[in-house]
Order: structure tokens, then sequence, then C-alpha cells
């Protein structure tokens, strides 16, 4: 299938993968950064931004095996990868089947949530979204107006208000735009959890960040991930909700390109826990 991506700057080549809803345009808060040091490839998921999507039902593995395939067919095999949200979750999956990705980065994944949690993500997203289709003739008004934004985006970030407003719009009309949104929601809340992987079966640098004021995917799943994946560095982001690129972009920026690089992290790290866009560059 086509898959839409994304290319700037030069280096090493760096992929990243969205979350739920999002496209490539996602990581516009911390590209220039990232592009500072390292190639970075942006891709839209199946059924986000650019990327027509799958036929029928939609399952993490269908979108992991989408990844792999677009990856083998750039001859990137090793690359270190970056993902977000559900992204997260995906390169973690990628890491777990071996010989796919390099060094990974997986800022506060989806997919170790149990029991009301389940709910909880369902509900809240899925009332957000429909929400703003319904609001959707007045995403402009709402990305720049702080009070709109705090109202629609509480479970995203700590301080929607302070977030930049192209940031925000750019977001919203992904999620109001997205050919896949709610069929994968469905099978991202209700379908299999995320496997893990023995200790000393991931060789290359593997590490999950994670907001502690994330009211998407809850700060308490942390433990159930390093669990899940032993051989992982977790990373403490204070003061920030599910998007580490939105909330803390410059440590986000450092934790990337520092944790693909296996360079140890800051005393923010720890083995348990404690209690302007992209150029296109085709499409394969």
């Amino acid at each position: 299938m086509n898959m839409n991506y994304a290319v700037r700057g030069s280096g090493k080549p760096l992929l990243l993968i969205h979350g739920l809803g999002g496209s490539l345009q996602s990581w516009n808060p911390i590209l220039a950064g990232l592009a500072a040091q390292r190639e970075v490839m942006g891709i839209d998921l199946p059924g986000f931004g650019a990327t027509p999507a799958l036929p029928g039902n939609v399952t993490m593995a269908m979108l992991a095996d989408a990844v792999t395939e677009f990856i083998d067919l750039h001859g990137l095999r090793g690359i270190d990868a970056v993902g977000s949200s559900m992204g997260a979750r995906l390169v973690l999956e990628l890491a777990r089947r071996g010989g796919i990705v390099g060094g990974v980065v997986s800022l506060n994944p989806g997919g170790f949530w149990r029991g009301w949690e389940r709910h909880a993500l369902y509900a809240s997203v899925s009332l957000s979204i429909r929400t703003l289709r319904l609001l959707r003739a007045h995403l402009d008004l709402i990305a720049n107006h702080k009070i709109a934004r705090t109202l629609m985006l509480p479970q995203f970030s700590a301080r929607p208000w302070a977030l930049d407003a192209a940031v925000v719009l750019d977001e919203l009309r992904s999620y109001v735009g997205a050919e896949s949104l709610d069929r994968t929601l469905h099978e991202l809340a209700y379908g299999e959890t995320q496997q893990g992987a023995p200790a000393g079966s991931i060789i290359k640098p593997l590490v999950i960040g994670w907001g502690r004021q994330d009211r998407v995917c809850f700060p308490l799943q942390a433990r159930r991930a390093i669990e899940l994946f032993p051989d992982a560095r977790l990373h403490w982001f204070d003061n920030c909700g599910h998007f580490p690129h939105w909330d803390a972009p410059a440590e986000a920026t450092r934790l990337i390109l520092d944790g693909t690089a296996g360079i140890p992290g800051s005393d923010r790290s720890a083995t348990a826990p404690r209690g302007s866009g992209l150029r296109p560059a085709g499409a394969v």
C-alpha cells in the first residue's frame, strides 16, 4: 500500500510514528531540534494523515506489519524509531519482534491498561472526537482561544492553555479528518494488550518515557510496561501530560537523541516507576 511520508534534516535516519488520530505533523514541535542532528522521517499511519486506510478491521498487528513493510521497502532495517501514544506502542511491538528497528524511544505508550482503564480511555477519547466533529467549523477558534484549548485538551496536555495554536489546529484537523480513527480506537482500547519481551531479548537501546500527569495512559501503567519490557529504561516527565513533545519539547528532544544513541539518562530516569514542518519526500 502507499504510505505517505516526509523527510527533514541529515544524518543517521530516525523514524517518527504518531499517535491515534495524529499525522506526521504531530511532531512539528520538536522537528527542528531532531533534524539538527538526524535525518528525520515521519510517516502517516494507514487511515491517518494522507495515507489510505487498510480495509476492514484495523489491529495493532496490522499497523505494525504496515510499518515493517515501509521500513523494508526503503531498505531501513535497523532504523532508530520514536513513537507517541499508539505509535509508542507500535515501536515497542517492532522492538519486541526483533531485527526491525534499532534504538527505540516510546513516549506514553498505549496497550498497558486493564479493566476500567480501557473504558476510561475509550470514553474520554471518543467523547473528545465526537465533540470536535460537531464543532469542525470552529476548530480555528478552539485552537486560538486559551480557554477553549483548555476545555478540549485536558487529557492530552498538562498545560493546554500554553500550547502553540498552530500545533493544536493541525492536530484537531487531523483528528476530525482521520478515516480510521473510530475503528482503530476501539481496537486499541478493547483489542489485545501489548505483549512483552523477555529480559535480554532486546539488545538495542530502549527507553520508555511517561508524563506524570498523563490522563490517557495513566502513570500507574508505566510499571506494567517495564515489567513486560525489562530491558527498557523508564524516564519520567514532570509536569507533563500525554504528549511530552507538547508539554516538554526540549526534554523530549534530548531524550530521543540520547535514548536512541544509548546515552545514559538524567536522574529523572529509572528502571522502575516511583509511585516549521517536514518537507514531502514521496510515498511508497
